[in-house]
C-alpha cells in the first residue's frame, strides 16, 4: 500500500456476523436467486436498448485529432460502430485540477481487439482543446484514440448537459451516421470494473450512500451523496504517474 491508497486506519471497522458453512452458503443461495434476476433484467434492457429508433447525425461534423481536423464518419476508422466517451474538461487548471470522475473510467478502459472484434471502434472526444487534453491523455498513459470535441461539441450534444461526462452510441450506414444510444453521471459506470469488483466485498464502495451497515467503514472525508476519486488533492491514478517521473504539464514549455 502506497501513501496515497485510501484505507481507514483509524479503528478497527465492523465486521458481519460468523455463521458455519452451511448457514453460510444457504444465504449466499438466496441472494443468488436475486442476483440471477438482476442479471437477467439486464439482459431485458440491453435487448430493448438494441430496439431503441436512431437519430441521423451530420457525417461531417469537425473534431480534432492528432493530424488536424477530423470528421465523425472519419472517427469510426471504418467500423460499422462507435461507441465516444466525452470527457469533461476543466479549462484553466492543470492535471491535479481535471475531472477525477473522467479520469476514473477512462483509466480502465484499456484493451480493445474485443470491441474491435465486434467492429466497433471506441474513442474519447474530449470537450476541451486537443493539444491540452492530449497532453493530459500522454501523461497518463493511454493510448486509446482521442479526439478534441470542441469544433462541433454542441451539435454532437445537442439536447444534452455540454461539459458533462457522456457515452453515446454511434451507427454508420454507409456514410451516413446515426446516434443509436447516449447516458451519463452513473451510466458511465459501463466502463468501470473497480466499482463492480468492489460492490462483490464486503465493505463495498465504502461511500456515505451506500446503504450498509452500521460500523462498516467509509472513505474518509467524503461527503454524502458524493464518490471519492481524489487523493492529496489529485485525481487518484495520477499518483503512480507522477512517482514513474511523468510530468503533468498541460502547457507546452516556454
Amino acid at each position: 500500500m502506497t501513501e496515497h491508497d485510501e484505507r481507514p486506519t483509524d479503528r478497527a471497522p465492523a465486521l458481519p456476523p460468523t455463521a458455519d458453512r452451511a448457514t453460510f452458503q444457504a444465504e449466499l443461495d438466496r441472494l443468488r436467486i436475486r442476483e440471477k434476476a438482476h442479471t437477467r433484467e439486464g439482459d431485458a434492457i440491453a435487448a430493448a436498448r438494441r430496439r431503441l429508433p436512431m437519430v441521423e447525425v451530420a457525417a461531417d461534423l469537425e473534431l480534432t485529432g492528432p493530424d488536424g481536423p477530423v470528421t465523425l464518419l472519419e472517427a469510426f476508422e471504418g467500423r460499422r460502430q462507435l461507441v465516444a466517451y466525452y470527457f469533461m474538461w476543466h479549462h484553466g487548471h492543470d492535471a491535479a485540477g481535471q475531472c477525477e470522475g473522467c479520469t476514473w473510467v477512462t483509466t480502465q478502459v484499456q484493451e480493445l481487439s474485443y470491441l474491435h472484434s465486434r467492429d466497433i471502434t471506441y474513442a474519447v472526444f474530449c470537450q476541451g482543446p486537443y493539444g491540452e487534453s492530449r497532453r493530459y491523455r500522454d501523461f497518463m498513459g493511454w493510448e486509446v484514440p482521442w479526439y478534441s470535441a470542441v469544433p462541433s461539441q454542441d451539435e454532437l450534444l445537442v439536447g444534452r448537459h455540454v461539459g458533462m461526462m457522456h457515452i453515446v452510441c454511434y451507427l454508420r450506414d454507409g456514410d451516413r451516421v446515426f446516434e443509436t444510444y447516449w447516458t451519463t453521471l452513473r451510466g458511465v459506470e459501463a466502463m468501470d470494473y473497480s466499482y463492480a469488483l468492489m460492490d462483490l466485498t464486503v465493505y463495498g464502495r465504502q461511500e456515505l450512500w451506500e446503504d450498509s451497515p452500521s460500523g462498516w467503514p467509509t472513505v474518509q472525508g467524503t461527503p454524502a451523496g458524493h464518490v471519492r476519486l481524489r487523493s492529496g488533492g489529485r485525481p487518484i491514478p495520477q499518483w503512480s504517474r507522477l512517482e514513474a517521473g511523468r510530468s503533468d504539464a498541460l502547457t507546452p514549455p516556454p
